[in-house]
């Protein structure tokens, strides 16, 4: 085994160039999903004000669907929390905000498409339509501009697919099944084409991808440049102790070696199991898995349990909390140089100990048994 190497402090309002694109982001990105079902609209100010002003923080995701779990009262506040905070900025806390915010992949019929109408004040809360989610131009259009109204900003800096088009194992799931391939599945060139519409129309700056795999970034890639359209600069995906397959995947791929797309690891606490809180069975009242035990109860399982405790153990002797432990590790790997790790929190201590983390080195014991840990309990939260 390659011995580990330790991680350097760093401030977490630096700048790095995400992949090859022109943005420049901080080392921590501000994630939202919780904003308008666990967070209230003052909260969320509350953290931007925080992340942004205090701590330097430039970098902010959210999603047209969010928040999550996703429901038709709810779809599109936290865009609009967001535009609603910006919106109250000078232009120089504004202008030198980058912000991320994603398009819903393939639905058969969903009421996000509500959010996209004028007539709903683009929230879907306000509608009673229902619709097919796909990425072909005149939706990525629809759901370009309500993300711009929402977020009251005439361009938003990166664009992402939420997930593909096609049929893909994700959200935990790891077999590819011949028998869900979808043959209505949009060709890579017509997806690209709606994304270049996009940037030729200054609505984007850039574009990026999530819960995607090696054959759908080269493919993208590929259409990127028969199309004339540039490559996506990013691609968001789960990453975190209990979930490692980036590595062998996509790393190479998305490095300055491949196709240089810097990589936002979502989920980095694995929805709060590595916060530690739900250990010895533990149920926080209000906690996301408190509230919706079905909701990602994948990183619950009883082989991510084991792991989970067995990293505890780490953090206790690094002296450190788990999540601190889980959030300076990804920092430590040499692929998140070009990227940005989302991290979300429901509270400001939360946010406040996350940020924290970024500024804690990990010693090369703690990484090497890290590692180890990793060979005995490879990527548990996987199912088939």
């Amino acid at each position: 085994m390659l011995r580990a190497k330790s991680s350097l402090s760093m401030a977490v309002n630096e700048r790095r160039r995400l992949g090859h694109s022109e943005l420049e982001v901080t080392p921590v990105c501000l994630g939202t999903m919780t904003w308008g079902e666990q967070n209230s609209e003052a909260e969320a100010h509350q953290q931007l004000d925080y992340a942004v002003k205090e701590r330097g923080i430039n970098f902010v995701d959210t999603a047209e669907m969010y928040p999550v779990p996703t429901n038709r009262d709810t779809q599109g506040l936290t865009e609009k929390y967001l535009g609603t905070w910006m919106a109250k900025q000078p232009s120089d806390v504004k202008d030198k905000l980058v912000v991320a915010t994603k398009v819903s992949g393939f639905l058969p019929d969903t009421h996000v498409v509500a959010g996209r109408l004028e007539k709903n004040g683009w929230l879907a809360g306000n509608g009673k339509e229902t619709g097919p989610s796909r990425h072909d131009s005149q939706s990525l259009k629809a759901a370009c501009d309500a993300s711009l109204r929402r977020l009251q900003t005439d361009k938003i800096d990166l664009y992402q697919l939420h997930w593909p088009d096609r049929y893909v194992p994700v959200f935990g799931a790891t077999v590819f099944k011949y028998e869900k391939y979808r043959k209505q599945t949009l060709p890579f060139e017509e997806i690209v084409g709606g994304i270049k519409e996009l940037i030729q129309s200054g609505k984007i700056r850039s574009w990026g991808v999530s819960n995607e795999t090696p054959y759908g970034v080269a493919m993208l890639c590929a259409a990127a440049d028969k199309e004339g359209c540039p490559r996506p600069v990013s691609i968001q995906n789960s990453f975190s102790l209990l979930h490692r397959d980036f590595e062998q995947t996509l790393c190479e791929m998305c490095s300055p070696f491949g196709f240089d797309i810097g990589f936002l690891p979502w989920s980095p606490l694995a929805g709060g199991a590595l916060s530690g809180k739900y250990r010895q069975g533990q149920k926080p009242e209000g906690s996301r898995m408190t509230k919706w035990p079905m909701f990602q109860a994948r990183w619950l399982s009883d082989r991510c349990i084991t792991a989970i405790d067995r990293y505890a153990d780490v953090a206790e002797k690094e002296g450190v909390s788990l999540a601190t432990l889980a959030l300076s590790w990804i920092k430590s790997r040499q692929y998140m140089k070009s990227g940005s790790t989302i991290i979300g929190a429901t509270s400001m201590e939360q946010l406040r100990e996350n940020i924290d983390a970024f500024q804690r080195p990990l010693s090369d014991s703690a990484l090497e048994e890290i590692d180890r840990i990793h060979l005995d309990c490879k990527d548990p939260s996987q199912d088939l």
